[in-house]
């Protein structure tokens, strides 16, 4: 038995994901990205987690989640909290964990109904 929906109305799903890609609602991304439950998905330009500013996580608060998930890669890779200050400070949630894993979390928190954003590392080597 099924207790829940493939994708609900308005709402944005990982229908698929893969080394160097992800599928949101049918459409393939070959770059790293934002995912709000609701509205555009968005280019996020850090390839890597080497890459990440403070201003690539400032930029997550326009969207006004109340939880952020960290795809990080292919690999778990935790960031400093300097870089993610913004976020603590305004009291919203962010975790961490690969990119695979956080497509699968993202979807189970948007099937709920939360507000919440998938930032995704996507880059060619996974």
């Amino acid at each position: 038995m099924k207790f829940q929906p493939d994708s609900l109305a308005g709402t944005n799903t990982v229908s698929r994901h893969e080394p160097g890609a992800v599928w949101v609602n049918g459409t393939r991304w070959d770059s790293s990205l934002l995912l709000p439950w609701r509205g555009a998905v968005q280019a996020w330009a850090p390839r890597s987690a080497a890459d990440l500013t403070a201003a690539h996580f400032d930029a997550l608060l326009a969207l006004k989640p109340e939880l952020v998930i960290f795809g990080s890669g292919s690999r778990l890779r935790f960031v400093s909290a300097a870089l993610y200050r913004a976020l603590i400070e305004a009291r919203v949630g962010m975790e961490t964990m690969d990119t695979a894993a956080a497509c699968r979390t993202y979807n189970v928190l948007a099937s709920e109904g939360r507000s919440v954003v998938a930032a995704l590392l996507v880059s060619p080597d996974g």
